[in-house]
């Protein structure tokens, strides 16, 4: 296994500087010259060649992918002139606060889905399981920012039970942490996407397991319904999952920009959104790089769990 977490590691580094590369070069050509950005659209065209000469902008664009992506493999993501600091510290600053934001509603999906699904898959075909999977489907093709205003609109508005947005507290990891009730809209509006999803795949990899031989061999021996579900079908019915919940990790940093902004929540997807409305390349690049190289780990982080959950699959 530790040659294959080599081998995978190496693949992910390349895979990282391709994305740095791609990215940089994509957003060189549509972009304007940093400097207008950084001096304003005023500046005269001596100031932008000095500013060029400067920061290495006159150097040949494949020149500066090299030195962009040598720069990533030292965890410098480049300067943000917008906020006239660097990127690095903004991640640093607001990765914490969109981690505890998505795992906290990737536990909350767990909690609901695999009993859900489990449920659903014992009780095939019924009501409730017509019921739940139409709910389901609504969910899985609902926009997320879609639900979470109508969350807004009945929590916060109607109701007032809820603050409809985050407020100016939330500073830090551990300001998001003990104000729960300002983070309950947002949670939950993540996580009812991600049981829609998850719930599905759990029905269906239950539904298989339900018909394997150890399953009915286990409730002829006599051995109740609870036993036979917890001990013999929970364990080897979750597998699919872990693989499904590796590949969610970059889909939830994607999914934060949307709620992050609806509900002005400070993380990396915030981050982002405001980069994009000011044209700070810099702060965009670091994002996409950053959601390429959660991807990557995902991916391997996922094929070591389901190594470690079921000696049956080896890594070769």
């Amino acid at each position: 296994m530790l040659a294959y977490i080599i081998r995978r590691l190496g693949v992910a580094l390349l895979v990282t500087a391709g994305v740095a590369a791609i990215s940089y070069a994509l957003l060189h050509a549509i972009a304007p010259n940093p400097a207008y950005v950084a001096l304003g659209d005023r500046t005269s065209p001596v100031a932008v060649a000095a500013w060029d000469r400067a920061h290495g902008y006159d150097h040949p664009e494949v020149i500066q992918i090299v030195d962009y992506v040598w720069e990533i493999a030292r965890f410098h993501f480049g300067y943000s002139y917008k906020l006239n600091q660097s990127v690095g510290a903004l991640l640093k600053e607001n990765v914490g606060r969109s981690a505890y934001l998505s795992l906290a509603s990737l536990i909350l999906a767990l909690i609901i889905a695999v009993p859900l699904g489990i449920f659903q898959a014992v009780r095939r075909n019924s009501y409730f399981d017509y019921t739940v999977t139409t709910l389901n489907f609504v969910l899985y093709s609902m926009p997320s920012f879609f639900l979470g205003v109508i969350l807004i609109q009945f929590f916060a508005l109607d109701w007032h039970i809820l603050p409809p947005l985050v407020g100016d507290n939330i500073t830090s990891t551990w300001a998001a942490i003990t104000h729960p009730n300002q983070l309950v809209l947002p949670i939950v509006t993540l996580a009812a996407i991600q049981v829609a999803s998850f719930s599905r795949y759990m029905r269906s990899s239950a539904l298989d397991t339900l018909a394997e031989d150890y399953i009915r061999l286990a409730r002829a021996k006599g051995l109740s319904e609870r036993v036979v579900l917890t001990r013999h079908l929970l364990r080897n019915a979750c597998l699919p999952m872990i693989t499904l919940i590796g590949l969610s990790i970059p889909t939830l940093l994607a999914g934060n920009l949307l709620i992050e902004y609806l509900f002005n929540y400070p993380g990396l997807g915030l981050m982002f959104y405001t980069a994009l409305g000011n044209e700070d390349y810099n702060v965009m690049l670091a994002y996409v790089v950053f959601g390429g190289m959660l991807t990557v780990l995902g991916n391997l982080v996922a094929d070591i769990a389901l190594t470690v959950a079921d000696p049956r699959v080896r890594l070769d």
